[in-house]
């Protein structure tokens, strides 16, 4: 059984997109476990995009602002999902990173888009990337007390 950390974006909440996010993820059979609303500090921000701080520095700060809610709200839903390939089927619904390239079908490809201002990929949702960043990242965002397993 694998957990995966979901993160809907400031941007998906401003929208109003929250229902419409949860209700596609309903499609993979897995178990919501964690779930709360985060106003995110400058802390939480630079510690969960920390791998971006010294490849993409540009990215980094940006990435940053856009989490924190400079262009949208300061808020994000955070969800654990748990289940069989939780990071798979999570991440097949959420589509690629970059919206442009995500299937029309999939989370990215509906409701993202890619600030022209900024550069910045609005992307709506995030979705760990594997078993060690899941876990890593659930650590970030929940104590373990509010995992209800």
């Amino acid at each position: 059984m694998e957990r995966v950390l979901i993160l809907i974006k400031p941007d998906g909440l401003i929208k109003s997109l929250t229902g419409d996010i949860i209700s596609k993820l309903s499609e993979t059979t897995l178990r919501i476990v964690g779930a709360k609303i985060v106003n995110v500090s400058k802390e939480l921000a630079e510690q969960h995009y920390s791998h971006l701080k010294e490849s993409k520095p540009k990215i980094f700060e940006e990435t940053l602002k856009y989490i924190m809610g400079e262009f949208h709200t300061n808020r994000v839903l955070a969800l654990v999902y748990k289940g069989e390939n939780a990071i798979e089927k999570v991440r097949s619904i959420a589509g690629k990173t970059n919206p442009e390239e995500a299937e029309p079908t999939t989370i990215r490809g509906k409701y993202g888009r890619i600030n022209s201002k900024t550069g910045v990929f609005e992307n709506v949702i995030h979705a760990s990337d594997s078993p060690e960043n899941a876990e890593k990242e659930i650590s970030l965002w929940f104590d373990e007390t509010e995992i209800v397993e």
